[in-house]
């Protein structure tokens, strides 16, 4: 690896630490877009690892009460120093990050850009365990990286870069933990807030290779999630598996995980009023069938976010296929992302929010994020009572438990969204229409058991059978609700 780097910063430019003819302009629109998707640094401390020549250390330590750069090439960081060395919170250290041993808890935000890339896949392992103990708690990680294929025109004789698929930095972060000095019984791990391409190279270079992620440091108890590191984990290794992911679709239609598929779809999409050109979040967008269904019906940009790595995985394979830029996809926990004020004209989400415990503090966000005269459409599992699990009958109460649903009625939906904000809002109990629904695909996968045996196996066909029976006996039971909540920003 220092003989690759050697080869390439021999004048220490931009062009060589980018690997790219065209950096200068990559980095005009590329430094503002990363710098765009952290946390605020004021008064924080930050440790940039691969900081090379220092094309964001001058921009971190104009903010953050300090930053340590640390780069293992002596000529990339010995540039820095020259460039950067006026800001007296700037430490310069010349190492290298499989070996950096550094105080725990010293940190707000790591920080790191085409690092990872250059380390074998237990090096990389390792770093992130060590990333947790030197972050405080609540502490943030960014880091962003080549994936797939080289992205830089450079030609290189030898090229030890390993190109990874995202979906193994993913399962590298929901594994990471490192044990909490405090409590034999707590951890610490990361948990997701957002996962995407980096616009810059799509609209440059139409390519989407370029993934960044951001997580922040939290305590987990063993109890917490199901006993997983994360919600996340929780939901890619259960509810989301790749195994039930495709066993879904093969019920619901090519693109699809939600009940009724393209049909309920293009009703749903239909409630809001969608014009060309106009920019849609989709909120648990899943594998993206609806995302893909309103560009190509409506021509509006959309941009499609969902916490399961398994589900965002999927979707990229098909926006590859389908090549259709007005869809972009990014994994994230809504909860925590932050989009700027009035960024959407419509936010539309199907069966998501069963998930969200705070819905006042989510839908508060969706009317921040909508412009004037935005639309909302959500559909979600809900609940017979006002009063919650108080009026629950224990057969209901341990259905909820088992997949972590938190459940409203649709009249306290229409309540919380008068009360962030929203205008003619409009609530519609569909259990009967979704029993139909449900019936109609038990239906259809009875008549295709063979085809459903010969897909996937026995084991799986039951399992699937079982599943959907379940669903029709919690909804035909009165307890279990479908709702349909449409709402709009006056």
């Amino acid at each position: 690896m220092e003989n690759f780097w050697k080869e390439h910063s021999a004048n220490a430019t931009e062009e060589e630490m980018m690997l790219d003819s065209n950096a200068e302009q990559l980095g005009k629109e590329e430094i503002p877009e990363i710098l765009s998707l952290l946390p605020n640094a004021a008064r924080l401390d930050v440790l940039e690892l691969g900081a090379g020549i220092g094309r964001f250390t001058g921009h971190l330590a104009a903010q953050a009460k300090s930053v340590t750069a640390v780069d293992f090439m002596e000529a990339f960081i010995e540039k820095n120093r020259q460039i950067n060395g006026h800001h007296s919170n700037a430490i310069f250290r010349q190492a290298d990050v499989t070996k950096l041993q550094l105080l725990p808890g010293s940190y707000d935000l790591v920080f790191s850009n085409w690092l990872l890339m250059y380390l074998e896949e237990h090096e990389v392992q390792e770093l992130f365990c060590k990333v947790l103990k030197w972050l405080r708690p609540g502490g943030y990680f960014f880091f962003r990286e080549s994936c797939f294929h080289p992205s830089g025109d450079a030609k290189r004789q030898y090229n030890p870069t390993r190109y990874r698929d995202p979906g193994a930095y993913n399962a590298i972060l929901q594994s990471a933990s490192v044990p909490a000095d405090d409590d034999p019984h707590t951890t610490y791990a990361f948990e997701m807030i957002m996962s995407k391409s980096v616009q810059t190279y799509i609209k440059l270079k139409n390519n989407g290779n370029q993934i960044c992620w951001l997580v922040h440091k939290e305590r987990r108890r063993e109890m917490d999630n199901h006993g997983f590191n994360t919600n996340q984990e929780f939901l890619d290794k259960s509810v989301y598996s790749l195994e039930n992911i495709r066993s879904y679709e093969w019920i619901f239609g090519e693109g699809f995980i939600s009940s009724g598929g393209i049909t309920t779809a293009m009703e749903f999409t239909t409630m809001l009023n969608l014009r060309p050109g106009e920019h849609v979040l989709d909120v648990g967008s899943g594998i993206g069938g609806s995302a893909f269904h309103m560009a190509q019906e409506f021509d509006v940009n959309v941009t499609g976010i969902d916490l399961s790595a398994n589900m965002v995985s999927v979707a990229l394979e098909k926006a590859y296929k389908v090549d259709d830029k007005r869809v972009q996809f990014e994994m994230g926990d809504v909860t925590k992302r932050q989009f700027p004020l009035q960024s959407f004209d419509a936010i539309y989400s199907r069966e998501t929010l069963l998930h969200i415990k705070d819905k006042v503090a989510l839908l508060s966000s969706f009317f921040k994020w909508l412009k004037p005269g935005g639309r909302l459409v959500i559909t979600d599992y809900c609940c017979r009572h006002d009063n919650g699990s108080n009026g629950w009958s224990n057969q209901f109460k341990k259905f909820v438990q088992k997949y972590g649903y938190h459940l409203l009625s649709v009249d306290q939906y229409a309540k919380i969204l008068k009360q962030v904000g929203f205008g003619q809002v409009q609530v519609d109990d569909r259990t009967s229409q979704f029993l139909q629904i449900l019936n109609k695909e038990l239906q259809q996968l009875e008549n295709a058991q063979r085809e459903a045996t010969e897909e996937f196996s026995a084991k799986d066909y039951r399992l699937l059978e079982n599943t959907w029976k379940n669903k029709l006996l919690q909804f035909a039971s009165g307890e279990h609700k479908y709702g349909v909540m449409y709402a709009k920003k006056d």
